[in-house]
């Protein structure tokens, strides 16, 4: 297991995710052969402005005081979230208990868990544990949501959702308040056709619909029925506003065993 502490600890070389990644994407012509993604940091196309405070788990994970990606809330100390939204030696911050990024409390970081598997350039297995310095407390802006407790497969055509702050078009500005749109799992077969050997259908889950994820929105969390299920990590470059194949997630519970580790060896150390 990969732990990068803040800039008070130890320096530890995070495995590949030194290399900056830009934005989240692929070409946005249907190729048989799709590039891997070159770009992640991925607005919530053709959504809705959330209730204030209906995802009260949601963050705003920002570097120098300015959004970069979403994450959410999974324990009262720990914030989930994709592996390429860290690069080597910067420091990050997580807004909790936003609805508008003007508002909400901030919060440091104090050790960065990064999937030791995570593969800067394929994406593959883009997940991480943000530990933060102190603990949440709970409140009606402010708490944090399930993840599944098993691995098991997310049936196709179940309908789910994603939220961020990002783009709300591919040129477009990011968005200060909370966007969310319905989505619909597909077929992990008809995403690996569709994205060919990019696609890992043990690792990864794909969701299309009328709107989806754009720049501004990695890290955030697929829910579906109150659980959150799947990692926002990768669409089709230049294209938020009709893309031509399926929105990418890092499938959560293929990585329980790795996530209870984390939260084991944090629960350790306080006793």
């Amino acid at each position: 297991m990969e732990t990068v502490p803040n800039e008070k600890g130890l320096q530890q070389k995070p495995f590949q995710n030194s290399i900056m990644i830009v934005s989240v994407l692929l070409l946005v012509t249907l190729l048989p052969y799709p590039t891997l993604p070159s770009s992640v940091n991925v607005g919530i196309v053709n959504g809705t402005e959330a209730m204030p405070h209906s995802r009260p788990y949601m963050v705003s994970i920002q570097r120098n005081n300015k959004h970069i990606c979403g994450g959410f809330l999974v324990s009262e100390q720990f914030v989930m979230t994709a592996a390429h939204c860290y690069k080597a030696g910067e420091i990050l911050t997580v807004v909790v208990g936003a609805h508008d990024l003007k508002n909400g409390s901030r919060m440091a970081v104090k050790f960065y868990h990064i999937h030791p598997g995570y593969e800067s350039k394929s994406l593959l297995n883009d997940i991480m544990l943000l530990q933060l310095n102190v603990k949440v407390k709970e409140s009606k802006k402010v708490n944090w949501i399930s993840i599944p407790k098993k691995d098991k497969d997310i049936k196709a055509n179940a309908k789910c959702s994603v939220a961020g702050w990002g783009r709300k078009t591919t040129a477009g500005t990011a968005s200060a308040k909370l966007m969310e749109v319905d989505v619909t799992i597909i077929d992990k077969k008809a995403c690996q056709k569709y994205w060919r050997e990019t696609f890992s259908t043990s690792r990864m889950v794909c969701a299309g619909g009328r709107g989806g994820f754009c720049q501004g929105d990695s890290g955030g969390p697929l829910v579906c029925n109150k659980v959150a299920v799947g990692v926002v990590s990768f669409t089709q470059k230049n294209n938020c506003d009709s893309p031509t194949l399926p929105n990418v997630y890092t499938r959560i519970s293929k990585f329980l065993p790795w996530i209870n580790c984390v939260f084991g060896g944090v629960k350790q150390e306080l006793d």
